[in-house]
């Protein structure tokens, strides 16, 4: 199975009220680590130093400081169709969470859509 199948198959697993996941990347040859770092600059992947593991992955549902599920998606399509193997490790998935927005001024109806679009 491919990066982005094991990862679509990951978001798939997920609850919908999932807001962040962070997995760990590691590619099979280490000669490919450049070539891979050029494609997962995309979705803003961390690289770890001295440790087994070469990339952090920080993921965003629908808000928040992290990429967006399609751009990780696309990143690691990008491996696979360049023939860079590795393994997706998901390390914590966070849910639940409510995007903070700030309201002042607003008049009651956006107030009350807003929180009726997130309630879903």
């Amino acid at each position: 199975m491919g990066l982005a199948d094991a990862f679509e198959q990951i978001v798939d697993s997920l609850p919908a009220d999932w807001t962040d996941l962070e997995l760990d990347l590691r590619i099979a040859q280490e000669s490919r680590y450049v070539d891979a770092s050029v494609y997962l600059a995309t979705c803003n992947a961390r690289p770890y130093s001295r440790h087994d593991w070469h990339w952090r992955l920080l993921v965003a549902h629908e808000f928040g400081h992290a990429a967006a599920a399609p751009a990780v998606h696309a990143a690691l399509r990008l491996l696979d169709e360049s023939g860079i193997e590795g393994e997706l490790v998901v390390r914590e998935i966070r849910s639940g969470r409510v995007e903070v927005t700030q309201m002042w001024g607003r008049p009651e109806s956006v107030r009350q859509a807003f929180a009726r679009l997130r309630a879903q």
